[in-house]
């Protein structure tokens, strides 16, 4: 069979020509990572954050130490400079802190440290406040007017003070300090959801399915929800951000996680008295390292907050 064979035949003379064929549309998560792809300050972002993360939760195969098995420290190997040996014989890339933990090894754990408080207490409280701004939206009247006035009373107060409020009560430790972020984070997802909510209930759709006699529920988590999600997505990357700056700043205060699970802000903290005394590398490195990965969550989430834009969609 010939090429000529498999085409179509032409047209007989005087007829009008064949339209051609309408592209297929394209699909929205497609269209996503197309927009994301264009930004190369995102694309960086987005690589910084898997390297780190793969770092984070690989730690126990590719570290040299585990920083929280207080057998395996020595007080020999304190404070040595980057690129030492220590009494063990083991070198020490970027030093060691006042307990002889390796720093490399300290930063990957308490990277993994902060990215596991970050996304577990963002996701618990992204689930609580859509619910609930879910509901105030939805149903109004009373309702709403209550919700509304406990997240309007509670983001009235700083979030580091409500923070260590609730740590000085119930004390220092993983569950303690997710549960603190979760209670100051929830009151800002219920305002974007509710906020979000109140502009699609004045949608056809809505209307539709309340016509068709769909239960509040059902026209709730099955078709407001759905349109809900791209602002809280970009919400829900930033929040990530923030969360881990806190649980930073209160391991740092000496609230947050305790001295057997060192997280990034209690590693700044105890190296801080020795930065002038020329013992930068104990702070340093922890910083640095907390500041790329807040650099990293952030560049992804003005990406996203301009990808998902409804009106850079065209």
């Amino acid at each position: 069979m010939s090429a000529t064979d498999t085409q179509p035949p032409a047209p007989p003379p005087g007829a009008a020509p064949l339209a051609p064929r309408a592209a297929a549309p394209e699909r929205p998560a497609a269209r996503v990572i197309r927009d994301f792809a264009k930004s190369p300050l995102a694309m960086i972002g987005l690589a910084m954050l898997v390297i780190i993360t793969a770092a984070a939760f690989l730690a126990p195969w590719i570290t040299p130490q585990n920083p929280y098995d207080l057998r395996s420290l020595s007080i020999m190997d304190s404070r040595l400079a980057p690129g030492e040996v220590g009494f063990s014989g083991v070198s020490f890339w970027l030093g060691s802190d006042g307990q002889g933990r390796d720093m490399f090894s300290a930063i990957l754990y308490g990277l993994r440290i902060s990215l596991i408080v970050g996304v577990v207490a963002c996701t618990s409280a992204l689930f609580l406040g859509l619910s609930l701004g879910l509901v105030a939206a939805y149903f109004g009247g009373r309702i709403d007017t209550v919700i509304m006035r406990l997240v309007d009373l509670h983001l009235s107060f700083p979030p580091i003070l409500v923070a260590l409020i609730l740590l000085a009560v119930m004390g220092r430790g993983l569950e303690n300090i997710i549960f603190a972020l979760i209670v100051v984070q929830w009151a800002t997802f219920a305002r974007m959801a509710r906020a979000t909510a109140l502009s699609e209930r004045q949608r056809e759709y809505v209307e539709a399915a309340q016509s068709l006699g769909l239960s509040g529920t059902r026209i709730l988590f099955g078709h407001l929800l759905p349109n809900c999600l791209p602002p809280l997505m970009v919400l829900y990357t930033v929040e990530i951000a923030s969360a881990i700056a806190l649980e930073a700043t209160l391991s740092f205060l000496g609230v947050g996680l305790p001295a057997t699970q060192p997280s990034l802000g209690l590693l700044i903290a105890n190296g801080f008295q020795f930065v002038l005394s020329g013992q930068y590398w104990i702070s340093l490195f922890p910083g640095i390292a907390l500041l790329l990965l807040i650099v990293a969550i952030n560049l992804v989430g003005d990406r996203l907050r301009d990808v998902l834009n409804p009106r850079n969609i065209t």
